[in-house]
């Protein structure tokens, strides 16, 4: 079964918004930051900053046969906390999000899936930012050696996708896109596998 996302375009005519200047405050290769002044829609001066990300957020959650799913643990340094989340990382401009998506279960799990159903898309925080997230489902698993990046110091954890989903409905994982996929496959995995 797959699943297709509609999207409903914005009318760009019913935009209550109106931008009169954008300048670029910060940027690094993976987000800008742009400071603007614009007229609210009461018809009041303002400003906004917006957070630009150059990369599409990509999760995965892989499940093999018995039932089985891998989470990734590391230290957040914005959190300066540490968290388990499903396998995740960026999709830059020119690459395909499920290409994406394959390179990072193959860097941080060492798993490659012959089977991929796209699970969800999302804008992650849509009052400050613009980024997008894709997830995927990958069944059909071959396990290998994971090939994480060097800021990347991860411990990989097997265990059944209902504990995994259990640890998104208590709170053990908080970050959004691990939450979202895993409720989301929670619905959609009796139907698939």
């Amino acid at each position: 079964m797959m699943y297709t996302f509609k999207r409903e375009e914005p009318d760009q005519d019913k935009n209550p918004w109106i931008t009169h200047t954008s300048e670029e405050k910060y940027s690094n290769p993976w987000i800008s930051i742009t400071h603007r002044k614009v007229t609210n829609p009461s018809g009041n001066p303002g400003i906004y900053g917006v957070v630009h990300f150059k990369n599409t957020a990509i999760g995965v959650v892989p499940i093999d046969q018995d039932g089985y799913t891998w989470l990734v643990g590391q230290y957040r340094y914005t959190l300066q906390q540490y968290h388990w989340e499903i396998p995740e990382g960026g999709c830059p401009q020119g690459e395909a999000p499920l290409e994406a998506a394959k390179r990072e279960l193959e860097e941080e799990t060492g798993i490659q899936a012959s089977r991929w159903i796209p699970l969800l898309e999302a804008h992650l925080s849509n009052s400050v930012t613009d980024e997008y997230c894709q997830c995927f489902l990958a069944l059909d698993l071959t396990i290998g050696a994971a090939q994480p990046e060097e800021t990347e110091q991860l411990k990989i954890r097997r265990l059944p996708i209902k504990e995994a989903i259990e640890m998104a409905m208590d709170g053990s994982i908080t970050d959004a896109v691990s939450v979202m996929a895993l409720l989301k496959v929670a619905l959609v995995y009796p139907l698939v596998k």
